[in-house]
């Protein structure tokens, strides 16, 4: 046999195991060796033991430490509140007293406007009983009609408060009487009201008029 004919056998056996490398390496990465296992479970063996060994935060130390305060911000709390308490005390009795004088305001609005309309009827009604009143003087009232008309018309004034300014024998004040006649009178020692013209009228602290009088007057 020629040598020609022993070699290819030979040959194409190296051939093959040539071939094998590149094979494997196409196939994909290289298997771990046993040194890289072992540091692999190694690590994973000190994460568990990490795990293990942090326990959670327990939630009531957490709320413990979150509540606690240090004396000086409790002072300053306790302060805060007395502070705030006081200020809303101070505004309720403000918001009281202000209540208390818008109800007396009004009160005394009502009574000034009521007294200011009764006012205004008396004046426009007062020439009509001033006629009354001097009639009655001369005794033309008494027996007729117009006697019991004039004394419901003072009965229903009277009831709403309204008063006669101007006596016989009293002291002539000048914001109650109009002096319209002055008369000298000997002993005299003030000015003293001598006889009513026109009585005066008021409705309570209100001057509606003032009397008309003649007004003794020493010499």
């Amino acid at each position: 046999m020629s040598p020609d004919k022993k070699n290819p056998s030979t040959g194409s056996g190296r051939g093959r195991d040539d071939e094998k490398p590149e094979a494997s390496q196409a196939s994909g990465s290289p298997e771990p060796t046993e040194e890289q296992t072992a540091d692999d479970a190694a690590v994973a063996d000190a994460s568990d033991e990490t795990t293990e060994a942090a326990p959670e935060p327990d939630s009531d130390d957490v709320a413990v430490e979150t509540e606690t305060l240090s004396e000086e911000d409790a002072a300053l709390l306790d302060l805060a509140a007395v502070d705030l308490v006081s200020e809303m005390r101070s505004d309720m009795l403000r918001a009281q007293a202000e209540l208390v004088n818008f109800r007396t305001r009004v009160e005394r609005d009502r009574v000034a406007n009521r007294e200011s309309v009764i006012a205004e009827v008396i004046r426009s009604l007062l020439p009509a009983i001033d006629d009354l009143t001097r009639a009655e003087k001369h005794g033309d009232l008494e027996g007729s009609p117009l006697e019991l008309v004039a004394a419901k018309i003072r009965s229903a004034f009277e009831r709403y408060g309204l008063r006669s300014v101007g006596e016989k024998g009293e002291v002539f004040d000048p914001h109650f009487h109009e002096a319209v006649v002055q008369l000298p009178t000997p002993g005299a020692t003030e000015q003293t009201v001598a006889d009513v013209i026109d009585p005066g009228y008021a409705l309570g602290e209100r001057l509606i008029r003032a009397a008309k009088v003649a007004v003794s007057v020493p010499e």
